[in-house]
């Protein structure tokens, strides 16, 4: 009598692996809204199509690297293409990418639910669509409330059919963390409006923090029924935010090419909180970023390298991620064999996930840097800059973008794809579990 099969959950000898049906799904949208963007009805002329490409691939990985002028060089079709792709990429392909192997017929089985599992951060999912609806309503509501709220800037100058459609564009551009801005100097004429600073840094930090952060201090309004993931982000963001703050106030306070050209000591304060809480990729900026001082590049450059949180509109390599590193780092010179954190404890598995990540993100940035100086004698600073916004998928630029040529735009196009892209691919490998048929002795290696 012949044994019955056991049919797995996934056969990928059948069908694409989901990472590449993930990057795949990035590309075909990227390529779609290039061919939109490159259009005679959505351009005022001049843009070509490599314009209209890098374009399509910054508002889709929700970057905001800009090699033309959103506001000038798009007509209303044109910015509308690409606000849409802004939330197709910050929403859609990541809410997607819950539902995206069932969308496209593939089996949902046991590594693809540890992957949504642990880009969740949840315990189970045991009804995926309810956090589709979740995520939806959340943007939904975010977004129309911060456009009302900047139509009471935006209004009063620009008239209401243009100013409701600049409050309703930088929304949509601010929750997802793309920072692209309808102006040549991005916010820098608002640079001591309070609306425009709280406002869109509260609608960047909301859509930074992660959809199932902002459901779960909604339901669970109170700091000890919130879950570890939550308390982790809300600490950390918090502690990044008012470091940050401090430290560009103190650098960059008689800087004459940044907050020293301002007025007033409100506008500097409010210039440097609002160029604190940018770098976590948001990508506006109310300063020139290119008059910053060597020392405050290199703060931007390791927030943009952090990011925002999982399953949020953020890139790098994510907050959590770095609090893990910490944790560890502490644990091991303190000899202690556990990590423990608001009275819980943490696996060597969940260590080795941070490290990896840790490990192939700052690969991948260095290898950018290196390839981008080959083809471009610029200043190495800026490089480095435009290669760690781009992987940080934050926007923020010193001046490098518009100077970057055929080579040095398809390496920052990689770079921003693999900045979004990468942390989810590199999550399906990560969650797929194998146990070693054979053991090896135990070896001694000599380190540090």
């Amino acid at each position: 009598m012949k044994r019955p099969t056991r049919k797995t959950p996934l056969n990928l000898d059948r069908g694409l692996p989901p990472p590449l049906v993930l990057a795949l799904s990035y590309f075909i949208c990227i390529f779609i809204g290039a061919v939109f963007l490159w259009l005679p009805i959505a351009q005022t002329g001049g843009v070509t199509f490599s314009d209209a490409f890098f374009t399509s691939a910054s508002a889709v990985t929700v970057t905001g690297l800009a090699v033309v002028d959103t506001g000038s060089d798009f007509t209303l079709f044109g910015q509308t293409v690409v606000a849409v792709l802004i939330q197709l990429g910050g929403l859609g392909l990541m809410a997607f990418a819950v539902l995206l192997l069932s969308a496209l017929g593939l089996p949902v089985g046991l590594p693809q639910r540890l992957i949504l599992r642990e880009d969740l951060n949840q315990p189970s999912l045991g009804s995926l669509a309810v956090i589709v609806r979740t995520v939806m309503l959340v943007a939904l509501v975010c977004e129309l409330a911060g456009a009302a709220i900047l139509a009471l800037v935006f209004v009063p100058e620009f008239g209401w059919a243009k100013g409701l459609w600049h409050a309703l564009f930088h929304s949509i551009s601010a929750f997802n963390n793309a920072g692209f801005a309808l102006y040549p100097d991005s916010l820098s004429q608002w640079v001591g409006d309070p609306i425009v600073n709280i406002t869109i840094p509260a609608l960047f930090i909301l859509g930074g923090l992660g959809f199932i952060v902002v459901g779960d201090v909604f339901q669970a309004r109170s700091w000890h029924r919130l879950t570890l993931h939550s308390k982790l982000m809300l600490s950390g963001t918090l502690a990044l935010i008012l470091v940050a703050w401090v430290f560009f106030a103190f650098l960059e306070w008689n800087n004459p090419a940044t907050l020293g050209a301002l007025p007033d000591t409100a506008s500097r304060i409010w210039a440097s909180w609002f160029q604190a809480v940018s770098p976590r990729t948001a990508g506006f900026n109310t300063v020139d970023i290119s008059g910053l001082h060597d020392s405050t590049s290199l703060m931007t450059m390791s927030l943009m390298l952090i990011g925002g949180g999982s399953t949020s509109t953020a890139g790098g390599i994510k907050v959590t991620t770095l609090i893990v590193l910490i944790i560890g780092t502490i644990a091991f010179f303190r000899r202690q064999t556990a990590l423990h954190v608001f009275g819980r404890s943490l696996g060597v598995e969940d260590v080795m996930k941070v490290m990896a990540l840790t490990t192939i993100s700052i690969f991948i940035v260095l290898m950018g840097i290196f390839l981008i100086s080959i083809s471009h004698d610029e200043e190495f600073l800026d490089l480095a800059f435009e290669a760690t916004s781009a992987f940080g998928t934050v926007g923020l630029t010193r001046g490098s973008t518009t100077e970057l040529d055929a080579v040095g735009r398809m390496m920052i196009i990689f770079i921003m794809f693999l900045g979004r892209v990468g942390p989810l691919t590199l999550g399906f490998f990560l969650a797929t579990h194998s146990r070693p048929r054979v053991r090896y002795p135990k070896g001694e290696v000599y380190l540090g």
